[in-house]
């Protein structure tokens, strides 16, 4: 398929556009200035001829490619998110191309002790002779997930521009606030009216993800016994000293990120906070079923139970609250959705890999809330972290795939 590309001048016009999102604000979005990109996206895509496109209260753009076909054709959703990590700067993006790559450690311009190691990034070796985009070494890039937006942009303008690709009726969504949990809180499924979608945000080129972590959250409120220092004897018990103890006491070699590979489920302390008389600490945990995640709750309150006996007039509370779940679940009820995406990639002149994320998407959230959801490679690398990187030739790739997907769903359905 030969298509005259916008995705690299859309995804460097983007990245320089701060849309950090914030996890303790309490807003939707989490920051106005995520507001800032939803108002160029929805210019452009008003002058591409995409009249509905438009931005709702909350952050969240809808556009609608109408159907050209005769055909009774699933209406499709493709969904990218705006926001970009907390972990890492997001504001004065420097982007730079390094072209043709040679396949050696790319030293960062503006912190030359910022080097992407390709010794840590194997996937570089695939790249020799692509062009590379990366950051200055002061920030991070964006291309989690602004690639993903640039892709499916670049795919609407092509559809567009070539009416004889027949499709059916094609929805767009950019989300905010992904990045910090959120990113489907406020979407309206109804009026979206999609009946299937697929999220542009994976990593390594080829690859769908038709699986996630299933997550729950733990919080654990430690209240223990306060009394002045210097009369403590017998008598205090530190709300501190016994959270710290919880956490010391979680094994080290496994049940852990850092430990934990592949499907390995894992219990990971987020924060601490608290003083003397009250101590909380917020757990994640993940697994790929429901049972592990029961089993990985139970440990960790079986551990909080023993430690608690050692401090008769302390007490605690243990409280779950469930994140998402595995979208396998679903997907598995629709194998078309799958299965389309890995001739989409094929045609794209890629070897498709399915595979499972140690994480979410905002698919996992979509896909209970009634929108089958699995996730497509958008070709970013290193995300949340100033060695981000992202392919110009992966990026085109992706969306080939995405063009390719609303011709195939066309070509399979039946005519009206």
């Amino acid at each position: 398929m030969n298509i005259s590309h916008t995705v690299t001048e859309r995804f460097l016009k983007y990245v320089k556009i701060d849309t950090q999102s914030d996890p303790s604000s309490t807003t939707c979005p989490s920051t106005e200035k995520q507001k800032d990109l939803g108002k160029v996206l929805v210019e452009e895509l008003q002058e591409m001829g995409i009249s509905d496109a438009h931005m709702d209260e909350n952050g969240y753009v809808y556009a609608t490619i109408p159907s050209n076909s005769n055909k009774k054709v699933p209406v499709i959703c493709f969904c990218s998110h705006m926001d970009t990590s907390p972990d890492c700067s997001g504001k004065n993006v420097n982007p730079q191309v390094h072209k043709n790559y040679d396949g050696k450690d790319i030293i960062l311009p503006n912190d030359q002790s910022q080097i992407i190691k390709v010794a840590r990034h194997p996937s570089l070796l695939k790249q020799i002779g692509n062009d590379i985009i990366t950051t200055d070494g002061t920030t991070l890039l964006g291309a989690d997930n602004k690639a993903g937006v640039a892709e499916i942009m670049d795919a609407a303008h092509h559809l567009i521009k070539h009416p004889e690709i027949k499709h059916g009726k094609i929805r767009i969504l950019f989300t905010p606030d992904e990045e910090i949990g959120r990113g489907a809180d406020k979407a309206d499924m109804k009026k979206l009216g999609a009946d299937y979608g697929y999220t542009i945000d994976g990593e390594e080129l080829g690859h769908i993800e038709n699986e996630t972590f299933s997550a729950d959250g733990v919080t654990i409120s430690i209240h223990g016994v306060s009394t002045h220092p210097g009369f403590a004897k017998n008598k205090m018990e530190s709300a501190i000293k016994i959270a710290s103890e919880i956490v010391a006491s979680l094994p080290k070699d496994k049940m852990s990120p850092e430990s934990t590979e592949k499907k390995e489920p894992f219990i990971h302390p987020l924060a601490i906070s608290g003083g003397i008389e009250e101590t909380t600490l917020q757990f994640i945990i993940r697994a790929f079923d429901e049972e592990g995640l029961k089993t990985q709750e139970d440990y960790l309150k079986g551990l909080t139970e023993k430690i608690i006996k050692n401090y008769p007039n302390s007490s605690f509370d243990f409280i779950v609250k469930e994140q998402y779940r595995n979208m396998k679940q679903v997907l598995d009820k629709n194998p078309e959705i799958v299965n389309n995406a890995l001739e989409a990639i094929r045609r794209a002149g890629v070897e498709p890999v399915l595979s499972s994320i140690r994480g979410g998407t905002d698919g996992s959230r979509f896909s209970y809330m009634g929108l089958p959801c699995p996730n497509i490679f958008a070709g970013e690398h290193a995300f949340h972290s100033k060695h981000e990187w992202v392919s110009i030739q992966d990026m085109q790739k992706a969306v080939a795939t995405i063009v390719n997907l609303c011709m195939i769903w066309e070509e399979n359905s039946v005519n009206s």
